[in-house]
């Protein structure tokens, strides 16, 4: 059993690692509003969706990866090796020449940022033991609204007073910051060093399926029609890919993506449920500010600042539930909780109307993130619990993929079923979606206007509505969970922990 750390001593290195959860989360929304500069000055119009998708791909398809060198290697050094990938991928964007380039260096950061949110829960995982741990969940909880509406405010001030360029500069300062006190402050204790008999067969297998996965989600419906030869033949070399990536990892001597984490019930729970948390829950909100901008007149700042009931429920029950879970170590209700109120808030949501007021959406939104924030804190106690320290790095990572892949997935068929209806409300007219800026709504006719918003609004009701229905599985999911006793302190490096062989035991 490894030494207990002060709180000033946590609080310290958490500093360091709040900064590089801030990195993680502000990236894509603050160069958000410069991406219209960016195609103006680099041009490759036809190219523009690439920037994103070069990003989410390479993080998406990183993730396992550092997951399992962080269970093979020395932590810290894994953890500091991708944060200075993806500040060399920062640096490398900035300069960019052509979008050609750009979309290059995007991936490259991208792989970078696969371990900054995995590395920052799995530092935790080994600094601070899963009963005390929710003690500090409202301070990384804080740093989501701050990104997330700070992000795009933050992006169009710096596009318009200095260059596109520094919206991906501006992470090098921030970023050498973090690794400093890092550096100085995040002491972990050694892990067993594990280089013999890598996954290669698994490493590529996975990059394959997850790729195809990704492109199909992201093309379906937008680039390409879903019953087109390309997304046929990518969702087919993704499950090919998938299978066979399970077969070779049954196999291997250290798997990307350990099988045996997997028998535990309630890791996959956990996982499980974030998962639905990520198609369920980021797959309808993606659709929020269409209604907030085109029904409700909001302008882009004001649809970010009308996100703030959300954060708010995000940040309380994520500070709730971990002080529950400390003084009970008991946690067994919180995820039950959290997926009834994700439920019961897209449910509310599903009844909004285009007279709906921006009161009444923020009361409702305020439900869903009271959900959020007991499942974020809840799932990861859980899985982390449930498998010794030797794979804590890669269980980390499991989790935030399985809530990638769902949000990917999510958003593709989500905006689908957002297309369609749309399409059926104009009969026709929007049938490739909304074009027009939000601005342009006042000079349409009266009634092309009405209908326009009707079908806006019918459509994320739509897309809400499916959500509440697909989040029911997470809450039946959710009553799987068992309550297993909870460490109370660090656990020595290796074999799992006497909560996983319990647990284990159960299943």
């Amino acid at each position: 059993m490894h030494e207990e750390r002060s709180k000033r001593e946590i609080l310290i290195v958490m500093s360091g690692l709040m900064i590089v959860m801030m990195l993680a989360m502000l990236d894509n929304t603050i160069i958000s509003p410069a991406l219209p500069t960016i195609t103006g000055e680099l041009g490759g119009l036809s190219h523009l969706a690439w920037v994103t998708t070069a990003y989410i791909l390479g993080s998406t398809v990183s993730v396992p990866l550092w997951g399992k060198l962080g269970d093979l290697l020395p932590r810290k050094a894994v953890f500091m090796c991708s944060i200075s990938i993806f500040l060399i991928g920062s640096a490398l964007s900035g300069l960019a020449q052509s979008m050609d380039q750009l979309i290059a260096f995007r991936a490259l950061q991208g792989i970078g940022a696969g371990d900054l949110m995995t590395g920052v829960m799995a530092s935790m995982a080994v600094l601070v033991s899963p009963r005390d741990r929710g003690k500090y969940a409202g301070y990384f909880m804080a740093v989501m609204p701050v990104s997330m509406i700070g992000g795009p405010l933050a992006g169009g001030w710096i596009t318009d007073h200095l260059s596109w360029r520094w919206t991906f500069y501006i992470n090098l300062p921030i970023g050498l910051a973090a690794m400093l006190v890092l550096a100085k402050t995040m002491k972990l204790p050694p892990n067993k060093v594990r280089t013999a008999g890598f996954d290669w067969a698994g490493t590529v297998l996975s990059v394959v399926w997850i790729s195809s996965a990704v492109l199909a989600a992201s093309w379906a419906g937008t680039q390409y029609g879903w019953g087109s030869p390309v997304i046929l033949g990518l969702f087919a070399v993704a499950v090919f890919g998938l299978v066979s990536f399970i077969r070779v990892e049954r196999r291997a001597t250290e798997p990307i993506m350990p099988p045996h984490i997997f028998a535990n019930r309630n890791f996959t729970v956990a996982a499980g449920l974030r998962f639905m948390v990520g198609f369920a829950m980021f797959g309808a909100m993606t659709f929020l500010p269409q209604f907030q901008q085109y029904v409700q007149g909001a302008s882009a700042t004001a649809s970010g600042l009308l996100m703030l009931p959300m954060m708010a429920g995000v940040v309380i029950m994520s500070i709730a539930s971990g002080r529950i879970i400390a003084a009970t170590g008991k946690y067994r209700a919180i995820p039950i909780f959290g997926s009834a109120c994700i439920v019961a808030g897209l449910a509310l949501m599903s009844l909004i109307r285009v007279d709906s007021g921006r009161v009444e959406t923020g009361a409702f939104i305020f439900v869903l993130g009271l959900g959020m924030g007991a499942m974020f804190s809840s799932t990861q106690t859980i899985a982390q619990n449930s498998v010794g320290m030797a794979d804590i790095s890669s269980a980390t990572a499991t989790v935030s993929f399985m809530q990638a892949i769902g949000g990917s997935l999510g958003v593709s068929l989500f905006g689908a079923l957002y297309a369609r209806t749309l399409a059926e409300d104009t009969n026709g007219a929007f049938s490739h979606g909304v074009s027009l800026p939000p601005s342009a709504l006042a000079s349409l006719p009266q009634s092309a206007a009405h209908t326009l918003q009707f079908g806006i609004t019918d459509g994320a009701t739509s897309v809400f509505l499916a959500a509440a229905i697909a989040s029911l599985i997470g809450l039946a999911a959710s009553l799987l969970v068992k309550q297993v006793a909870l460490r109370g302190g660090i656990p020595k490096q290796g074999g799992p922990s006497d909560a996983a062989t319990a647990d284990l035991a159960h299943v």
